[in-house]
């Protein structure tokens, strides 16, 4: 580890923890001393349906793991302690927000995890994100013998869907936003009396995110006012993910650290383009969310082709270089008093902790149906 430090009777202590990961304490390892500074290695680990480790968690699980076990003959003479947290749900889950808000991250002074892509960066762009679920109410009737009694709950959702194809002409470029019809009715010769679609809302920043979710709430709205239905707009049944606070003291360790693993890493961010519940950890603690090469730049994150490379030799090689590089970024920061406060500066100049719960509400009116009462 580049480090030496006498073997005691609390590192055979540690070792011991940290091979005990409790059922009931989540998916949670912890050695060292508590009482001093204390990071988290986040270990990501759920797949996608069909389709596997198309997004690479077992790499960023057994990479955290490695720099864990990497971890526990040496952290006994840092001082401090570093907690193995494994982190369930990622993938349309915000399990770390879940987490958070459960006290999992309460004590911790910072969080660092890796993730598998097509390039190593130092640095994560990650998108907010946030979704909305809108159902329309309207009238049955008989499609031809009576349409004039019925009020049609799928021409709202095609006017609300239409809506949102006019407002991405004039969004900000970086900013997304898509979706699905989920119900469009059942038989064409009744009117629908309800439908449904539901929408992801995606911006780089906390607060255009915010301003976008509203303009798409007054669309949802305006496409039931012109239909004469009612909407029953549910915002974020699961929680967001907001875009990611890169924290440049810690990962200018960590790309020091896979340097000398011969990799080449950068700091340009680049277009920020998929999202990731890491965005709600760093805005709480310093964090790091880097990403390391296994497959080619024209492999497409989420598909079947990337969960091959996660399971091949460039998939195993990052798991080396990024347990070694994680642990000496964890050893670095414990051992590391002025790496600590300069880390925490920079947290705070840009903005220090943020209440998440408080900042994840429904838009306004995303809670009134237009047609009813307030």
């Amino acid at each position: 580890m580049r480090r030496s430090h006498r073997r005691s009777g609390q590192g055979a202590r540690d070792r011991a923890a940290g091979r005990r990961l409790r059922h009931g304490d989540l998916a949670r390892g912890q050695c060292g001393d508590p009482g001093g500074p204390r990071i988290a290695i986040l270990a990501e680990y759920d797949a996608l349906p069909g389709v596997g480790h198309g997004c690479g968690h077992n790499v960023i699980g057994a990479a955290a793991t490695g720099a864990f076990l990497g971890l526990l003959d040496v952290v006994a003479g840092t001082g401090g302690a570093v907690v193995l947290l494994g982190t369930p749900a990622e993938e349309n889950g915000s399990g770390k927000e879940i987490l958070a808000r459960a006290g999992a991250f309460a004590g911790i002074d910072a969080a660092i995890m890796l993730h598998p892509a097509t390039h190593d960066s130092a640095n994560f762009a990650a998108l907010g994100l946030r979704s909305v679920e809108a159902a329309y109410h309207g009238v049955p009737a008989h499609a031809s013998h009576q349409p004039e009694a019925g009020r049609n709950a799928l021409d709202a959702v095609v006017a609300a869907y239409q809506g949102i194809a006019a407002l991405r002409q004039h969004m900000p470029r970086a900013d997304r936003v898509h979706g699905v019809i989920t119900d469009g009715g059942q038989v064409a010769n009744v009117v629908p009396a309800l439908a449904s679609l539901r929408l992801l809302i995606r911006s780089p920043e906390v607060g255009s995110l915010l301003a976008l979710s509203e303009r798409v709430q007054r669309v949802l709205e305006g496409a039931a006012m012109i239909t004469e239905t009612r909407l029953d707009a549910v915002w974020d049944r699961i929680q967001p993910c907001l875009p990611v606070r890169n924290n440049d003291v810690l990962t200018g360790r960590f790309s020091a650290h896979m340097t000398g693993r011969g990799r080449t890493f950068g700091t340009d961010r680049g277009a920020a383009r998929g999202s990731t519940d890491m965005g709600n950890i760093s805005l709480r603690i310093p964090s790091i969310h880097p990403t390391v090469a296994i497959a080619p730049p024209e492999i497409a994150l989420h598909t079947a082709a990337f969960a091959e490379y996660a399971g091949s030799e460039p998939g195993d090689r990052a798991v080396v270089d990024g347990a070694i590089a994680l642990a000496l970024t964890a050893l670095d920061f414990l051992t590391d008093a002025e790496l600590r406060e300069r880390s925490r500066a920079e947290f705070e100049a840009a903005g220090g902790v943020v209440d998440v719960p408080a900042l994840l509400t429904p838009p306004a009116d995303g809670r009134r149906d237009r047609k009813g009462s307030e």
